[in-house]
């Protein structure tokens, strides 16, 4: 029996839960990875929000799910909140130096 064809994609440790795979070698600049992190970002406080609503709906059995996903929404948030905030120090104090 040949088991190479049961799982044909790599497995990768380390992986950023929020980070998409993609299997083509497209450049990926600075932007391209930014905007797709604010992509995950928001369709993880999506997914949260619609959790959320199905539940207090009463749509939902398990509350768990829920949960997960309201932390991962908000540890993302806080990641990108976190990011930002250390952009902008940077950035002030690259304008604080003499030429």
């Amino acid at each position: 029996m040949d088991i190479t064809k049961l799982n044909s994609t790599p497995i990768k440790f380390n992986q950023n839960p929020f980070q998409k795979i993609e299997s083509t070698s497209t450049q990926n600049s600075f932007a391209n990875v930014l905007k797709g992190y604010l992509e995950n970002v928001d369709s993880a406080v999506k997914q949260s929000a619609e959790l959320s609503a199905k539940a207090a709906a009463g749509e939902i059995d398990n509350i768990h799910d829920v949960t997960i996903a309201a932390q991962k929404a908000k540890l993302a948030l806080e990641l990108t909140v976190t990011i930002r905030d250390e952009a902008v120090e940077a950035y002030q104090e690259m304008m604080r130096m003499q030429i």
